[in-house]
């Protein structure tokens, strides 16, 4: 099992929590992902490291961005 932490912009309600949550989810890999509206991390669970470009591809997909 694989855990990676990213931290994501643009996000203000559940709406997007939930925008985000769906597309990082259908990443071919991911188990589990957790969104913290208030600090904007997004916590990837997964059961093996997924590629951090189709994590960031799935941020951007759902409308917002991956700080790095």
């Amino acid at each position: 099992m694989s855990t990676a932490t990213y931290t994501v912009a643009g996000m203000t309600c559940g709406h997007c929590v939930g925008s985000v949550k769906e597309e990082v989810g259908q990443v071919a890999g991911v188990t589990a992902v957790d969104v913290d509206l208030a600090s904007g991390k997004v916590t990837v669970t997964s059961d093996s490291p997924v590629d951090d470009a189709q994590i960031t591809a799935a941020v951007e997909e759902a409308g917002y961005e991956v700080k790095v």
